[in-house]
């Protein structure tokens, strides 16, 4: 699978701690060490601001309250999906893992052009990433079992009918499956 890579995006503890699922970090560690055994690098996707938030506009409605809740929870990527000494680690600034980001560069420069998607949440940073992806020409393909919304009919819906338009969708199991 040359010119592949995993893109992790916004598995930080915050995340994680909004969108309870027992079995999420369990299947995307899955799917993480097959892309490894693989040979695909992992790269991590995670949103973050300088502090004081000056890249933040008021009249962001997702962004914009940040400053109010921060401290509410850890930025950090949760340590059970944490990368690894070597893999690569781009800070976003909106939802979009390439807005506000140098994920563009690093793909280029890695020759990637097949992405392979996972994320919380599918309504965020997962349609967005692959929208803009698809828009960049790369092939895509959405571990759908890997991917949280805090709407499961928003989730099924997107996975099912959305997604399909523009990537290939699969299941933690299957990806898994296919590395073998």
């Amino acid at each position: 699978m040359t010119g592949t890579a995993l893109l992790v995006m916004d598995v930080q503890e915050a995340n994680v701690a909004r969108f309870p699922d027992p079995g999420y970090l369990p299947r995307l560690r899955g799917v993480i060490a097959a892309a490894r055994a693989g040979g695909l690098p992992v790269i991590s996707v995670m949103v973050g601001f300088r502090p004081g938030f000056p890249e933040v506009s008021p009249r962001n409605k997702i962004f914009g309250g940040i400053a109010a809740r921060a401290g509410s929870g850890s930025n950090e990527i949760h340590p059970d999906v944490a990368p690894l000494d070597g893999d690569v680690v781009v800070t976003k600034r909106r939802v979009s893992a390439f807005a506000g980001s140098d994920l563009d560069v690093v793909l280029r420069a890695g020759e990637i052009d097949h992405l392979i998607l996972t994320g919380i949440a599918t309504s965020g940073v997962v349609l967005s990433t692959l929208r803009q992806a698809a828009d960049l020409d790369f092939r895509l393909t959405v571990v759908g079992d890997c991917c949280l919304d805090n709407d499961p009919e928003v989730h099924r819906v997107l996975v099912e009918k959305v997604f399909p338009r523009q990537a290939d969708v699969t299941t933690s199991a299957l990806f898994a499956q296919g590395l073998d």
